[in-house]
């Protein structure tokens, strides 16, 4: 080799090295989640004990999937008696006595923190765990561990997993849910020392009263709830459109019309007969309206 073919070698060699290890340019059906490397094979422990092999991911998705099992128990009940029955009777003193005769099973101790506390809770935190674990993942695969923020910015480096349909929705559910609770459930228990008095005509009365607020909100609870059911029961069954091909287009199509399909009907019972039935007289009334006084910006 002579002295020019050495001296164009170095100057290929330091061009390598100063390329940037940075996924710049995807293309978007390549930006794919890459897989987790295989767990390392178990050793035993100091009692002879040896692990089960799966990894933190392994058992974090898990946690989110079959504790969504728990909580659909409680939502076909909910939707039952706050939708469906209302749609049935047409009334809501009628539908009144269908929520206080299995409102109790569920409401109670300890189904209430196994049906609906303990479920979304983890399903919350799995979820937000899962995020970290993948962006932590991400940093090690692109050699960024170290690197500082505005150098990640700089080189493009997109450290952090996509936000899919179902996790959007699902960080704008969990407020909502979080409000929805605490106007019904944690308000009275504080106030009244228990949500006994509380059914749908304390909610009628809140639509007669606060229009704006609780159009506002139950409006977006339900639409952004029934997304957020159809697009998780399609990533759990591996149902998620990939690609732009007939079939995929087919099921986006689907599981957007399961998620109208399922606001319809509970908009239908829930904000077209509880949501009109009107507000309550009396001390019943009262009662109603210092509840949601205690409520931030209600009057708005």
């Amino acid at each position: 080799m002579d002295r020019r073919e050495s001296i164009a070698s170095q100057d290929t060699l330091l061009s390598l090295q100063q390329l940037d290890p940075s996924p710049i340019d995807t293309p978007p059906e390549l930006e794919k989640e890459l897989p987790d490397l295989p767990p390392a094979p178990p050793r035993s422990s100091t009692l002879g004990l040896s692990g089960g092999g799966h990894s933190s991911v392994y058992y974090l998705t898990r946690l989110q999937k079959y504790s969504t099992y728990a909580f659909t128990v409680f939502a076909s009940f909910h939707i039952t008696n706050t939708s469906i029955i209302p749609l049935i009777t047409r009334t809501v003193p009628a539908s009144e006595n269908y929520l206080l005769l299995t409102r109790p099973y569920y409401q109670s101790f300890p189904l209430e923190p196994l049906l609906i506390t303990l479920p979304i809770a983890t399903h919350v935190l799995s979820g937000l765990a899962l995020r970290i674990h993948r962006r932590n993942a991400n940093l090690k695969r692109y050699g960024a561990a170290g690197v500082s923020v505005a150098d990640r910015f700089k080189r493009r480096l997109r450290v952090w997993p996509v936000v899919s349909w179902a996790s959007f929705s699902g960080y704008i559910l969990t407020p909502l849910v979080v409000g929805h609770a605490f106007v019904n459930r944690l308000l009275p228990w504080i106030y009244e020392g228990g949500s006994s008095s509380v059914g749908l005509s304390f909610v009628s009365h809140g639509f007669a009263k606060h229009p704006f607020v609780a159009w506002t909100g139950y409006v977006a609870l339900i639409g952004v709830a029934a997304g957020h059911f159809a697009w998780g029961v399609a990533r759990f069954q591996g149902w998620i459109p990939i690609g732009y091909d007939k079939k995929a287009k087919r099921r986006w199509w689907t599981i957007h019309g399961a998620a109208v399909a399922l606001a319809a009907l509970w908009m239908a019972g829930g904000l077209g007969v509880v949501g009109r039935g009107g507000t309550s007289d009396g001390w019943v009334g009262k009662g109603y309206d210092l509840l949601y006084s205690k409520i931030p910006f209600v009057d708005l």
